[in-house]
């Protein structure tokens, strides 16, 4: 891959079982760019966050979000408030990879600009392409 569409994504799941599923289509799908991992929304803010005392942990260029909405502690909708509170990382991209049939979760994620909302696939042939698929058309997006 071309370095300048590296492309940074953050996966915010706390189910392990979901993770090692991403991790794998990620390998299956021979998707190379860098995937960080936050077990929720505190993490994940903690981690896009640039401050003197707790320096980012993901590049600042060309980043993606995998948002779950059902996580403990900050769950997806709450941490999507936070981020497009936040000037500097409130333009980051989320996808919102969920379990969630529900229209006012749906609603909800629209309403706080997310660029997609799309259910977990059932079998791990189909999450592979969704995988390959959401890679494919992030990594040709223009991203500032």
């Amino acid at each position: 891959m071309i370095e300048n569409l590296m492309l940074n994504i953050l996966l915010v799941e706390d189910d392990e079982v979901d993770i090692m599923t991403v991790q794998r289509a990620f390998k299956k799908g021979n998707i190379t760019n860098p995937l960080f991992i936050a077990g929720n929304g505190i993490e994940a803010l903690a981690m896009l966050r640039d401050t003197p005392e707790q320096p980012s942990l993901i590049p600042a260029d060309r980043r993606l979000i995998l948002l779950d909405l059902n996580m403990p502690k900050m769950n997806g909708l709450e941490f999507l408030h936070e981020l497009r509170q936040d000037p500097a990382i409130r333009h980051i991209p989320v996808v919102v990879l969920t379990t969630s049939n529900e229209e006012r979760d749906r609603v909800q994620a629209y309403d706080l600009n997310v660029a997609g909302y799309i259910l977990k696939p059932v079998t791990f042939n189909t999450f592979v392409e969704l995988m390959v698929t959401l890679n494919k058309y992030w990594t040709l997006c223009e991203m500032t």
